[in-house]
């Protein structure tokens, strides 16, 4: 299932998700005080591609004023809109294991600093 999930994964959402990821993580990387905020980019897009049998472990508590910093300016949006995609992708059964996936991005996208994907 991992596999096959991995597989409609990167050819409905993960291809796009990761180009809009890389973009941004790139894109910050070019000014000296986005370089941390563009590195957290490219962790979620690492994860985008392939988020079928991975876990994200959240630790707030390492980098706090990172968090909220990032919660202020980018994520509470991508959490609300992974969110919205993991009800969307919940409506049918066949989508419950998709909406799992948006929801753990959505943990992934709201507390970045110091978490640790597995």
């Amino acid at each position: 299932m991992k596999t096959l999930g991995n597989i409609l994964w990167f050819i409905f959402t993960g291809l796009v998700a990761w180009a809009s990821w890389a973009v941004a993580g790139i894109l910050l990387c070019i000014t000296l005080i986005g370089i941390p905020f563009g590195i957290q980019c490219f962790k979620m897009a690492g994860l985008v591609v392939w988020p079928f049998g991975r876990r994200v472990d959240s630790n707030f508590a390492a980098h706090p004023i990172a968090n909220i910093l990032w919660i202020l300016l980018f994520g509470w949006e991508m959490a609300v809109g992974f969110v919205i995609s993991g009800l969307l992708w919940s409506i049918t059964i066949i989508g419950i294991p998709f909406g799992k996936q948006c929801f753990k991005l959505a943990q992934l996208s709201f507390f970045p600093f110091g978490a640790q994907i597995q």
